[in-house]
């Protein structure tokens, strides 16, 4: 692609020399410093175009009759506004990695990378934004190690790209803090909101719609044989263990963030038993509402009960890999996932049997 430039101009060259003058071949060569200033830098598309500009001269001398002054005319012209256009490409494309890296800095406030292992905990993550060039969207995620055990988060703002990010800063920011300060995760829950509804009231999103978030709080004691998991109105994680795969259903959902003054701040923590081995995916709706080109959404459960034992990065390997599959590529909401091995297995299977449930 990088010398298709170069290639036209010897195609087009070769058949105005070729070729009877009538044809006029040689009127096209002001098409290839066209075509460089697409992909090349300013000096390569004005030495490309003097190129063209002298071959335009060579021809001439070989048939006297092509009208040598009207297309040498063109193609000065041509290259003078293609290095201009080069110019300005180069501008645009030096503005927008300032805005990448911009962007990668803001995710790593946001989305900080993750330990592979606390303990015997085995975790991975995956993020897909849905905006174009975005590194970022409203999907959030976190993971800390505290006192009362290993402590995730997952969640999703009401909207797309950067618009949710501030809203979604502010909720993971909270979580950072209140994960290692609070005892109990209602507490925690309510820390989130509270940094929510504030963060909402300084930057009142735009319309009349209220910017809200989803959220699934989850612990995981030191010890094991439990998971605690506090659902504000997030789709339910999936448990996949020797025994099959068991969806994480709350019995009574805790109100949304932000949320909580209007739905009733009343918070829920549900318990269910684990085993060595227990493979644990919690993720956004954006991947059980992923759709084929038919409409049929991402058989998420089903996918993931058919999955052989596997570590946490092959587990999100398989599913951005069916994802893009399903979709054919065209992923249009954000997607965040992780992926949790619950301590090892002692037959290093990756699978352990059933384990209870109980809400309290």
């Amino acid at each position: 692609m990088r010398l298709s430039p170069v290639v036209l101009t010897v195609v087009i060259a070769s058949l105005a020399y070729a070729t009877p003058p009538e044809l006029a071949f040689s009127r096209l060569l002001p098409a290839a410093p066209a075509l460089a200033a697409a992909m090349w830098p300013v000096l390569p598309t004005v030495l490309l175009g003097t190129v063209c500009l002298l071959l335009m001269i060579g021809l001439s001398l070989v048939f006297p009759d092509l009208g040598t002054w009207w297309t040498a005319a063109g193609i000065i012209a041509v290259t003078v506004a293609a290095a201009y256009g080069s110019h300005l490409r180069l501008q645009r494309e030096r503005t927008l990695f300032q805005v990448r890296l911009v962007a990668e800095a803001a995710q790593q406030v946001v989305l900080s990378p993750l330990p592979r292992r606390l303990g015997d905990v085995e975790i991975e993550s995956l993020y897909l934004a849905a905006a174009a060039e975005a590194r970022i969207g409203g999907d959030f995620y976190e993971v800390v190690d505290t006192p009362y055990g290993v402590r995730l988060l997952i969640g999703d703002v009401r909207g797309k790209g950067l618009p949710a990010v501030g809203a979604a800063a502010a909720i993971v920011n909270a979580f950072r803090e209140a994960a290692y300060d609070e005892a109990d995760l209602v507490d925690v829950a309510r820390r989130l909101d509270a940094s929510s509804t504030r963060y909402n009231a300084a930057f009142a999103p735009d319309g009349s719609l209220e910017r809200f978030a989803t959220a699934l709080l989850a612990e995981i004691p030191h010890g094991g044989g439990r998971i605690d998991i506090l659902n504000c109105g997030h789709p339910p994680p999936l448990l996949l263990n020797g025994a099959g795969l068991r969806v994480l259903e709350s019995e009574t959902p805790s109100p949304l963030l932000s949320l909580a003054e209007l739905l009733g701040g009343q918070y829920h923590v549900d318990t269910f038993g684990t085993g060595p081995g227990d493979l644990l995916l919690l993720y956004t709706d954006g991947i059980a509402e992923t759709r084929a080109r038919d409409g049929e959404f991402f058989p998420l459960a089903a996918w993931m009960g058919g999955q052989p034992p596997t570590p946490p990065r092959e587990l999100l390997r398989a599913l951005h890999r069916d994802l893009l599959h399903h979709s054919r590529g065209g992923l249009d909401d954000d997607i965040a996932a992780l992926a949790v091995r619950l301590g090892r297995p002692p037959d290093g299977s990756g699978r352990s049997g059933p384990g209870a449930a109980s809400g309290r």
